[in-house]
């Protein structure tokens, strides 16, 4: 029994078998049996897939965007009782449908307000640039009036003395 999972495996590919796997976890968890049936392999390899995409932490893998989407929409009026409840069913955590719910609310942004953080860091860079050039110029400014006061009064005391 061992050897016809490897050579489903073999003769499909990865591919076949992360179909299955996706079909017994969350949020089709179909039936061993089921799924045993229709792909035409043993329970045994299905269990053996299913328990080590478990362990790797593969709980909620197979939820697809569309999913989870319907998973925002049924809990969003409910209470945080029944939303737990909904949650240990699905076999997901509470937490995931909060990552979920701000991933689409995040999408759901216009190009526009999505890159306003960019846009926002672009114009602080600017700004900066731009108060570092007004400094160096009030310095260049500073500079050249000091330098324009020290030729007045060069001035005017050297023509004192050449009209003495």
């Amino acid at each position: 029994m061992r050897g016809e999972g490897t050579d489903h495996v073999a003769r499909y590919g990865q591919a076949f078998k992360d179909r299955l796997v996706a079909r017994l976890l969350p949020p089709e968890s179909a039936a061993v049996e089921v799924v045993s049936r229709e792909a035409g392999i043993s329970a045994e390899p299905l269990e053996r897939w299913r328990s080590e995409a478990l362990a790797k932490g593969q709980k909620s893998g197979g939820w697809t965007a569309a999913a989870r989407f319907e998973a925002i929409l049924a809990t969003a009026a409910m209470s945080e009782e029944e939303k737990a409840a909904w949650c240990r069913r699905q076999g997901i955590f509470p937490s995931e449908l909060i990552e979920w719910r701000e991933a689409a609310t995040g999408a759901l942004q216009s190009p526009g307000q999505r890159s306003g953080e960019t846009a926002s860091a672009a114009e602080r860079r600017q700004i900066k640039e731009l108060e570092r050039e007004l400094r160096r110029k009030d310095k260049a400014l500073a500079e050249t009036a000091a330098l324009l006061v020290l030729s007045k009064k060069l001035e005017a005391i050297f023509h004192k003395d050449a009209d003495e």
